[in-house]
């Protein structure tokens, strides 16, 4: 009963997608034609240089491919289906997420693992397209691709955590819809998704370092590409999982607060 429960809950967005064929094509081709973008934009960046800032063209455009296939795993439509905390906080519903037998962070937890197991089949399947197709490079060697690996599956936990802590400032701010945005536009910005952050000044490099958004996908990227040698692979992975340490206790504490301010808005 407790798996098909888990089941149920972890399915409820991607149905929401996999029941809507228009839905599905949009995300077809928005994913395709960003592709397309990106690597045009790298290539043509590249053309007068071989190579920029420790990369050459290939890993450019590899590093670009890889963040367009990877966002897509955290990129779901969950205001389609009113299922969002903002939504949920802003019509009072969120009270039914303390009334089931499921505590509300399970049922969080359960739904973002189907929606990034979703995610991952889509990013995969376009990474094998890509791949083929001669986009993207090939991992270094086997080692590599392990590392990037283990490397990504910690960058999606701590995706996890820092969306979560966004999620949960609704429980404070009640209608944060511009705080949430200016925060994931921070996070995508922070963590590459936009451009590699060796790009950017001195700096700025070392202020995300005291960060947690470069380890969502900057770290394991950049140890595909051979931005980060695989000597240097066991300290990144440790900033990674020490990250998750710290989101999961801190985002544990804000469950326990969030409790105490439920009310009805609205709805």
């Amino acid at each position: 009963m407790a798996v098909l429960s888990a089941w149920r809950v972890a399915r409820v967005t991607p149905l929401g997608e996999l029941h809507t064929p228009p839905r599905m094509t949009a995300a077809l081709l928005r994913l395709t034609v960003q592709i397309v973008l990106v690597a045009s934009l790298w290539r043509g960046l590249y053309h007068a240089t071989g190579t920029t800032a420790g990369l050459d063209r290939d890993q450019a455009v590899t590093y670009a491919v890889l963040a367009v296939l990877a966002s897509r795993v955290r990129e779901l439509d969950q205001y389609s289906g009113r299922d969002t905390v903002l939504q949920h906080m802003h019509f009072g519903t969120i009270v039914y997420w303390y009334l089931r037998p499921l505590p509300p962070q399970r049922y969080y937890a359960l739904r973002a693992l189907g929606e990034q197991v979703y995610g991952f089949a889509w990013a995969l399947a376009g990474y094998a397209v890509c791949l083929a197709a001669g986009v993207v490079r090939p991992p270094g060697s086997a080692a590599v691709a392990g590392v990037f690996a283990l490397s990504l599956l910690l960058g999606q936990l701590v995706m996890y955590y820092v969306m979560l802590v966004i999620d949960q400032l609704c429980f404070w701010t009640l209608r944060n819809g511009a705080a949430i945005m200016i925060l994931i536009f921070a996070q995508n910005l922070l963590s590459g998704v936009y451009a590699p952050l060796w790009f950017f000044p001195d700096w700025f490099i070392t202020l995300s370092a005291f960060l947690p958004f470069q380890a969502t996908l900057s770290v394991p990227l950049s140890l595909y590409v051979g931005r980060i040698p695989l000597s240097d692979a066991g300290f990144q992975l440790a900033v990674q999982a020490g990250w998750v340490v710290v989101l999961a206790l801190f985002t544990r504490l804000l469950w326990r607060r969030a409790a105490r301010r439920v009310i009805s808005q609205g709805g």
